[in-house]
């Protein structure tokens, strides 16, 4: 636990730097790096796909990714990007049709495209026009979601959520989860809604609400997700990247849904204007 609340003090700072203050691009391509390292922690650390050049292509894929979302996601790139991609796959499951076998060749394009398409919504939100202050949103949700689950599960979980993938997971925890998220929404609500220079946006309370209530019920898909892929490949973790949490998809599993959940309500009933 003291690790864990040691590393989250440290990271949090540098999260809030980079997303507020560094230069988009910084943050567009550090984020890009962290979707390489997932690729792999879901390849090669689970032993789904052991072969380096498979999981090489998926890294490198799954990067690429992140510099489309950047430079405004231009479709006809995309379509080439992941074209060059799938072929390089079945060129090499061609040339060892029976070492690199077709779940595999799937499995690369989950972690290669699936995955970093997804979790690239935060790049696609950062480059918002007031995607400074909107990018927040889905990191207050996931994380206000976590930490009240937690501890609402610990002081009050009765009921088992998922025993058999999840046993820690409790019914009460996520409804504290829950609890917690919309009231941090509302917080950051009221804070975009100050009458300062550097907020005094234009904010719907009731969208806010929505935002946490829907985020947070993903956001403990994701998790579950993940969750059961672990179950099934005997890991306890996708690896040690960050003290006391695990890997960068144990960090980060249920932002995979609630990423581009937030990114389609901001484009379809947006908080603040």
């Amino acid at each position: 636990m003291k690790t864990r609340i040691i590393a989250a003090a440290v990271l949090i700072p540098v999260l809030l730097v980079l997303l507020l203050a560094a230069p988009k691009i910084v943050t567009a391509v550090i984020w890009g790096i962290l979707l390489a390292v997932g690729a792999y922690e879901l390849l090669y650390r689970t032993d789904l796909v052991r072969e380096a050049r498979l999981v090489i292509y998926s890294a490198v894929m799954a990067f690429a990714i992140a510099m489309w979302s950047f430079w405004d996601a231009v479709h006809a790139w995309g379509m080439i990007g992941l074209m060059l991609f799938i072929m390089l796959l079945f060129a090499e499951m061609m040339m060892s049709h029976v070492k690199i076998t077709f779940d595999k060749i799937c499995m690369c394009l989950v972690a290669g495209v699936l995955v970093p398409l997804l979790l690239s919504s935060l790049i696609r939100i950062h480059t918002m026009k007031i995607g400074k202050f909107m990018v927040l949103i889905p990191f207050i949700v996931a994380f206000a979601s976590d930490s009240g689950a937690y501890f609402a599960g610990r002081y009050f979980g009765a009921h088992k959520l998922a025993p058999v993938i999840s046993p820690h997971k409790t019914v009460e925890g996520a409804v504290g989860g829950v609890i917690c998220a919309v009231l941090c929404m509302i917080i950051y609500a009221v804070v975009l809604d100050l009458p300062v220079e550097l907020f005094n946006f234009n904010v719907n309370y009731l969208y806010a609400a929505l935002y946490g209530l829907l985020g947070s019920l993903v956001g403990i898909v994701g998790d579950l997700c993940f969750s059961v892929i672990k179950r099934q490949t005997g890991i306890k973790d996708y690896g040690n990247l960050i003290p006391g949490h695990g890997g960068f998809l144990d960090r980060f599993d249920s932002m995979m849904l609630v990423g581009p959940l937030m990114e389609a309500l901001m484009l379809l009933i947006p908080v603040a204007v």
